[in-house]
Formats: C-alpha cells, structure tokens, sequence
C-alpha cells in the first residue's frame, strides 16, 4: 500500500483529525437544542441510549459500550441518577458489579427521544444512504485507531 500525503503532508485542510474534531463539534452542536428540554447532555445522551437498548447493565459493561473511562462515566451517571432518569445499585450477583438501570421516567423519556434521530437527519440534509455509508466508514477508523500495532 503507498502513501500520497500530496505536496503538503501538514497541510490543515487536509488532515483526518482536524476534520473529524470539526465534523464532531458541528454534529453534536445540532444535537444540543434537542437535549435540553429533556434536560441531557449529549454524553448522557448516549449513556441513555446504551440502556434504552438493554438493561440493566453494570459500570463496566456501559464503560465498555461507550468507550468511556469510568471516571468520565462515573460522574455522568450521578447527575442522570439525580434527573431521576437512572438508578445505581450493586448486584445481588456479585457485589463488586454496580448495576445502572432505568427508572419509569428514563424508560418515559425514550418516546420523547426517539425523534431526535429524525430531527439531525433532516437538519443535515443529506441522503440518509450517505449517513449510513458515514458511519461505516468511521467505525472503520474507530477500529483501525484502536487496534495494537502488530
């Protein structure tokens, strides 16, 4: 496989990074007047969105799901425990496990959420195809970005 970076390899316009930290702001920004009436961020947008798929989950396996240090997640799930969106509790199982579930008004609020998808789609305006394409792409990078050099 060559490599053409072109004439300038550290030319901005250029860069994956850059584009990719730009493409992130700007999708997220969209996401933001959404949230808020339903008072989330977006991070915890996503914590919601792992347990509306399944539940409940321990720490560990939201951890895992979202790609996020506990102590990142730590702190998000505290504040929906306080929105009264989630509950936290150990696992009769195995104690060490703190289990997060969602309460009535969590699993409630997914009705309301459940436009949000819509919304972006329109808002960006693109070919629903081209989105998906998008998202294959980037959980290629993702894998690619997180797999050990051989």
């Amino acid at each position: 496989m060559t490599t053409d970076l072109g004439d300038d390899p550290l030319a901005l316009d250029r860069q994956v990074c850059f584009a990719l930290a730009v493409a992130a702001r700007s999708v997220i920004g969209l996401y933001r007047p959404l949230l808020e009436p339903m008072g989330l961020t977006h991070p915890q947008y996503l914590v919601m969105l792992a347990l509306w798929e399944r539940e409940p989950r321990s720490v560990k396996d939201l951890s895992s799901t979202l790609q996020l240090e506990s102590a990142t997640l730590s702190p998000l799930l505290k504040r929906l425990e306080a929105a009264r969106y989630v509950s936290r509790r150990r696992s009769a199982d195995d104690e060490r496990l703190l289990v997060v579930e969602l309460t009535d008004a969590g699993r409630a609020l997914r009705a309301e959420a459940e436009k949000i998808p819509y919304a972006i789609v329109d808002r960006l305006g693109m070919p629903v195809s081209e989105l998906e394409d998008l998202h294959a792409s980037l959980t290629r990078v993702i894998a690619a970005a997180t797999t050990p050099p051989e």
